[in-house]
């Protein structure tokens, strides 16, 4: 028998793709990794991205279809090996150039600074 794992979200896309694998003869096992908390990535507890409702639906469609299904939570090892060098090397970026630059464009951000500390910004109209 063909064998296939699928990438369980908990969304109507992954859903569907897993009824149609088995459809195809596949004998599929549904995973969702679990990478980081939505507080761990500064979004909402109510933002249904990725939460813990979205497992369980991912878990609740490889019921009804009689799939095995598994979490592989990776977001300790996912927070010190990606998102705290990310952020770290992000608060270490600046662009700089070699003269003042002059153009403004309507809807571009702009922000001032003195030194380290954010003195104010805006849109520009």
């Amino acid at each position: 028998m063909k064998r296939a794992l699928i990438a369980m979200s908990g969304g109507v896309d992954s859903s569907v793709a897993a009824y149609l694998a088995q459809r195809e003869g596949y004998e599929c096992i549904g995973c969702t990794m679990k990478l980081y908390t939505n507080t761990d990535a500064g979004i909402s507890e109510k933002h249904t991205c990725c939460s813990l409702d979205d497992v369980e639906d991912a878990r609740a469609v490889a019921y009804r279809l009689g799939m095995r299904y598994c979490v592989f939570n990776f977001s300790e090892s996912f927070r010190e090996r990606v998102m705290l060098p990310f952020a770290a090397d992000y608060r270490r970026a600046r662009i700089v150039f070699d003269a003042p630059q002059r153009a403004v464009t309507p809807g571009q951000a702009a922000v001032f600074y003195d030194g380290d500390a954010v003195l104010g910004g805006g849109t520009i109209e």
